[in-house]
């Protein structure tokens, strides 16, 4: 079975950045679709950002355009999301995600992905 493993996360003030990462390992994630979650307290799961299998089309929800960058490097198995300019409506926990099926597409709805990482909380005072 394949694990994800976030870190990179913390308390950070608003206009700041921190970079997350999310290692994969047990599985072939380097062949799927990756996505970043995120969750605040009494709201919803919703969609960050997703990177395909060769990291070469990224979407982004409006909220977090321009500001921050996802990234893979698929030798190291690892996924990263770089959050800049960050506010406090940024927090929460990130989770990161393997998308179901295979040299797909990107997609940001979160029944489509089956592997999850046990989150990392970002925390922006103001």
């Amino acid at each position: 079975q394949g694990q994800l493993v976030e870190s990179g996360g913390g308390l950070v003030q608003a206009g700041g950045s921190l970079r997350l990462s999310c290692a994969a390992s047990g599985g072939t994630f380097s062949w799927y679709p990756m996505a970043w979650f995120r969750q605040a307290p009494g709201k919803e799961r919703e969609f960050v950002a997703t990177i395909t299998w060769s990291g070469g089309s990224t979407d982004y929800a409006d909220s977090v355009k321009g500001r921050f960058t996802i990234s893979r490097d698929n030798a190291k198995n690892t996924m990263y999301l770089q959050m800049n300019s960050l506010k406090p409506e940024d927090t929460a926990v990130y989770y990161c995600a393997r998308k179901t099926r295979a040299f797909s597409g990107t997609d940001r709805g979160v029944s489509e992905y089956d592997y999850w990482g046990q989150g990392t909380q970002v925390t922006v005072s103001s």
